[in-house]
């Protein structure tokens, strides 16, 4: 199916990013949102939605879907690897939680897999200038907006065009 308006989310216990794309113009906004401004946000998007007759879909980042995706080093003391383990079990269940609310609020829902990652940033994250140079968004961004609009891109099958050069 198709849909008017593709929002992704990449969870995070502090600050979600939220990519909120109008397919049919290809405008794209990012955002970072607490948990309790998300749910707000994401109640806001279902009403305007259904007064335009539009069709939404919530694009969740679901990281606990792969099961090798081990931030450890062998040097590393069993404390921070412990740290690093609740840390990221946070961050699970507040995409499982998103993912129950977007249900209750009645919108469709997809738990995604991680994109991959190939792209010039730290541990091969997207960059500004990367995502701006084939979605023209501009502004200051931080890795889970970034996350999130490039989710909502990639869902929409938007073609993505990549700068050869050094």
């Amino acid at each position: 199916m198709k849909y008017d308006v593709i929002i992704g989310i990449d969870p995070d216990v502090d600050k979600n990013g939220v990519g909120f794309l109008e397919v049919r113009t290809r405008k794209l906004e990012a955002a970072a949102l607490t948990f309790p401004d998300l749910l707000d946000y994401l109640a806001d998007v279902r009403k305007k939605a259904t007064e335009n007759d539009q069709t939404v879909v919530v694009v969740v980042e679901a990281s606990w879907k792969d099961t090798t995706n081990w931030h450890t080093t062998r040097w590393e003391s069993r404390r921070v690897s412990t740290s690093k383990g609740y840390d990221v079990g946070r961050n699970h269940e507040t995409g499982h939680k998103i993912v129950e609310m977007c249900r209750h609020y009645g919108l469709d829902v997809i738990e995604h897999h991680p994109l991959k990652k190939g792209w010039r940033g730290r541990d091969g994250k997207i960059t500004m200038e990367e995502l701006s140079y084939f979605t023209g968004i501009t502004g200051r961004t931080n890795q889970e907006m970034r996350d999130a609009a490039l989710l909502a891109w990639c869902f929409a099958d938007l073609p993505i065009k990549i700068k050869v050069g050094k």
